[in-house]
């Protein structure tokens, strides 16, 4: 089916892809879709995360870590995560019992391995970028139908930090006409997206808030000694005590914190360096590793929590939390602990599903790319203008 032909199509069904900078695995989520723009209604049909191997998790982590990688080896991997994005969607097409061929489109977001939104010099010239992989030509090949990809760039061009791009798709499927809404993800990076009663798109803005759930994610690793790669339900931070005086440092030296919006952040700040910086301030405050876990765990919460103190117009009357951190309750205990006069709600009080929420979004930017429609909230990026997102591969 052509796009001429597919845009005609009354309801569509989409596969939404994301590999974010938590590199657990790629989640893939397919919907149903009716609309375009404020017109747009979804069902969510099913959502999987296929993992990756160890191997391919820490491989990806040294290449976004900025460890030598060479054109050879950034081309495989590049074709490697082409291949698992198909892997996800033939899974979840079997999740929601749909055979391949009825799927009419796909929106994959890549893994980022590097972002660079701040100018930077480059043999001479002042340079931003940011780059995703996985090849969605495989994905198109293997589905027989148009793929939707790369959206970042688009952005960026326009003057924007290329992120973050869901709250155009929270704009359309959560805003409500009688409260100020707020929705933190917390992915491996955490954002915030503001949404006031019954607001505009140009009232909406968004920006990230630092840690999400990298440095925990990090530090459980290393406590297990390699047996874990998250803190299942934060068990393990329970055990511990936050350390004020760290707790402290890592704030005051947090170089995102007190940064305005539009703001975007990710492994490049928080990724390895950081985490040997912490466990040697750490060790200096004789704090002990579950401690100091216990005390990330908390300073993710804090981030937050600071964050929509100092650069919301006012504290919400809901914060909405999603991603995988929304599933460690002793991050959301420290969350509500830090917000007393916010309700605040995981998307499954909702009846929504916090974990696919990502996944969801793309699959939407997709069809909003397929209908020539903007995509990105200039309000949450910093883009000059709304442009339309992604690369179609055919």
């Amino acid at each position: 089916m052509d796009l001429c032909q597919l845009r005609k199509k009354e309801t569509k069904y989409i596969i939404g892809l994301m590999s974010g900078t938590s590199v657990d695995g790629m989640d893939a989520a397919l919907i149903q879709l009716t609309g375009c723009g404020t017109h747009t209604r979804v069902r969510q049909l099913a959502f999987i995360t296929l993992p990756y191997t160890a191997a391919v998790e820490e491989r990806i982590l040294q290449i976004a870590g900025g460890q030598p990688c060479s054109s050879e080896e950034l081309c495989l991997m590049s074709f490697l995560l082409g291949q698992l994005s198909v892997e996800a969607c033939l899974a979840v097409c079997r999740e929601a019992g749909l055979s391949p061929e009825e799927v009419d489109l796909v929106g994959s977001h890549g893994q980022t391995v590097w972002h660079a939104p701040h100018a930077q010099n480059y043999l001479g010239y002042s340079v931003r970028g940011t780059l995703q992989i996985g090849e969605p030509s495989l994905i198109a090949e293997a589905l027989g139908c148009p793929v939707v990809s790369d959206f970042r760039v688009r952005d960026m061009a326009a003057g924007g930090q290329g992120a973050p791009l869901v709250p155009y798709t929270e704009y359309l499927l959560y805003r409500d006409p009688e409260r100020d809404i707020a929705l933190q993800n917390i992915g491996g990076i955490g954002n915030i997206t503001w949404l006031p009663k019954n607001c505009a798109l140009s009232d909406v803005f968004a920006f990230d808030t630092g840690p999400g759930n990298m440095v925990m994610n990090a530090l459980a690793f290393r406590l297990t000694d390699g047996k874990l790669r998250f803190d299942q339900d934060g068990r393990l931070a329970a055990k511990g005590r936050v350390s004020k005086p760290l707790l402290q440092w890592m704030l005051e030296s947090d170089p995102c914190l007190p940064l305005p919006p539009p703001k975007t952040t990710g492994r490049e700040q928080y990724g390895s360096a950081y985490l040997e910086a912490l466990l040697r301030q750490a060790q200096s405050l004789q704090v002990s590793p579950v401690d100091t876990l216990s005390t990330a765990t908390a300073f993710t919460a804090a981030c937050i929590a600071e964050n929509a103190k100092r650069f919301l117009p006012r504290l919400p009357d809901r914060l909405i939390v999603g991603g995988g951190g929304s599933c460690n309750p002793t991050l959301m205990q420290m969350l509500r602990q830090a917000l007393p006069t916010v309700e605040v709600l995981r998307g499954e009080d909702l009846g929504l599903d916090s974990n696919a929420k990502e996944a969801v979004a793309f699959a939407v930017l997709a069809n909003e790319a397929l209908y020539g429609l903007a995509g990105n909230a200039p309000g949450a990026t910093g883009a000059a203008h709304p442009v339309v997102l992604g690369k179609i591969s055919q």
